[in-house]
C-alpha cells in the first residue's frame, strides 16, 4: 500500500507539503490515520482506487487523488474551514474549493451504489433474539426522518423553518440492523412533514424499495401500513418510560411498544454515529444548498463504504435529541395523505399489527427464563 501511494504521488510533481503529510499519515498509526480521515488507511486507498477507476478523477500537475479525497474527508469530518485545510496541505484557497469540489462530485455519482440493497432474509439481530423472533421476522429495517442544520437565501427561510424554530433540512433515511444506510433522501424543507417525505421516497423511480412480504419500522409520524409498521398509539413508547424497578409492561399493547422501540432504537444509534463521523453536520454547512443536500448522501455513502471494506469499523455513539421528545399529534396529518383505498389498507394493516402484538403476549411465558424485559436494548445500547 505504501509502495501504491509513492508511486500515485511521485510520479508527478507534486507539492512536497501534501506529498509528505498523507504518506507520513499512510505509514503512521492506523487508529490516527482513522482519527483524521474517518476510516482506516486500506480503505482509504480502496476508496481513492474506486474514484479514479469509475470517476476517472486524475491527479493534476500538482496535486494527487489521494490529497483530493483527504481535503475533503477532513473538511466533512472535522468541520474544518478552506483556511485550516489550505495551510495543511500548504495549497491556496482556490485549490483547497477545487479539490473539495471535485471529490463532492466524484463521491455523489457512486454514493447510491455504496448504500446497502434491503435484505430478503431474517437479518441475525432479529433471528438470534427470542423477543424479536419470530414476530418480526419480516422486518428488514427502520426508517426516520432527522433535521440537518442548513443555510439558505433569506427568501427561503421560513419555509426551512422546523418546529424547533431552527433553519434545516429534513432527511429521510431507512437502515438495516447492521447500522448501514439502505435509502437516503435530502433537500426537503425543515417544515415538512416526515410522511410527505416517505411517500416522495416512494413515487420515485430510484426511491426506496420495500422488497414483497417485507416491512420497516417506523414512529407515529408516519401512517401504519403494511409495508411500514408503527407502534400502538396512545401508549407508552420510549425506551426510557419502561426503565426502573415495577415499569414492566402491563399489557399487550405495552410489551408491542417495548419491543418495538427496542428493535426500532438501530436509526437513532445510526443518526448519533452519523453525526459523530461527519461533524460538518453540527451546523449548518456553509455552502449552496444544493452542496448542502449533496453532502448528506454522500457522507451517507461514505458511512457504508469502511463497514463494507473492514467489517470491524465502528465508531463512537451520539444520540438524538429527537428520541425524548414529546410524539406529536399526526393523525390528521397522516390522513391527508392517504386516499379511501389506502385508509382500507391501513385498516388492514391495523389489524395485521394487533395480530402480532397479541402473539408477543400469548407466547411471553414462553420465554420469562429467557429475557428480561427491564433490558430490551442488549448491550445497553438504548440507556
Amino acid at each position: 500500500m505504501r509502495r501504491r501511494i509513492e508511486r500515485s504521488l511521485q510520479r508527478q510533481p507534486i507539492s512536497r507539503t501534501g506529498y509528505h503529510f498523507i504518506n507520513n499519515m499512510i505509514e503512521g498509526d492506523p487508529q490516527s490515520f482513522r482519527q483524521l480521515y474517518r476510516m482506516y488507511p486500506d480503505a482509504f486507498m480502496k476508496l481513492c482506487s474506486i474514484i479514479r477507476e469509475k470517476m476517472h478523477l486524475e491527479d493534476t500537475k500538482y496535486i494527487c487523488v489521494e490529497e483530493m479525497v483527504a481535503t475533503f474527508l477532513i473538511i466533512v469530518g472535522h468541520n474544518d474551514r478552506y483556511c485550516n485545510v489550505r495551510q495543511r496541505f500548504g495549497r491556496s484557497h482556490f485549490a483547497t474549493s477545487q479539490n473539495f469540489n471535485k471529490t463532492l462530485k466524484a463521491l455523489n455519482t457512486i454514493a447510491p451504489d455504496i448504500l446497502v440493497k434491503p435484505s430478503t432474509g431474517i437479518p441475525a439481530k432479529i433471528q438470534e433474539i427470542t423477543r424479536f423472533m419470530p414476530f418480526f421476522k419480516n422486518c428488514i429495517g427502520t426508517i426516520d426522518g432527522t433535521h440537518i442544520l442548513t443555510m439558505v437565501p433569506g427568501r427561503e427561510v421560513s419555509s426551512f423553518r422546523n418546529r424547533h424554530g431552527m433553519q434545516s433540512q429534513n432527511i429521510l433515511v431507512a437502515c438495516n440492523f447492521d447500522l448501514q444506510f439502505i435509502y437516503v433522501l435530502s433537500g426537503w424543507e425543515g417544515s415538512a412533514h416526515d410522511s410527505k417525505l416517505l411517500n416522495d421516497a416512494l413515487s420515485r423511480r430510484n426511491g426506496i424499495h420495500v422488497p414483497q412480504g417485507k416491512y420497516f419500522l417506523v414512529d407515529c409520524g408516519f401512517a401504519n401500513r403494511r409495508q411500514f409498521l408503527t407502534p400502538l398509539r396512545g401508549v407508552r413508547y420510549h425506551l426510557k418510560d419502561f426503565g426502573g424497578q415495577g415499569r414492566h409492561p402491563r399489557y399487550t399493547s405495552e410489551l408491542f411498544n417495548l419491543r418495538h422501540a427496542s428493535l426500532r432504537n438501530v436509526i437513532e444509534r445510526i443518526f448519533g454515529i452519523f453525526k459523530s463521523r461527519f461533524t460538518i453536520f453540527k451546523t449548518a454547512p456553509p455552502f449552496p444548498f444544493q452542496t448542502q443536500a449533496e453532502l448528506v448522501l454522500v457522507c451517507a455513502g461514505l458511512h457504508n463504504f469502511p463497514r463494507k471494506v473492514c467489517r470491524s469499523e465502528e465508531f463512537s455513539v451520539e444520540y438524538e435529541g429527537d428520541q425524548d421528545l414529546p410524539p406529536l399529534d399526526t393523525e390528521k396529518e397522516n390522513l391527508k395523505w392517504l386516499s379511501q383505498s389506502q385508509l382500507q389498507q391501513r385498516t388492514k394493516a391495523n389489524a395485521w399489527r394487533m395480530s402480532i402484538a397479541n402473539a408477543m403476549w400469548e407466547m411471553r411465558p414462553m420465554y420469562n427464563g429467557d429475557e428480561n424485559e427491564d433490558d430490551e436494548t442488549e448491550d445497553g445500547n438504548a440507556k
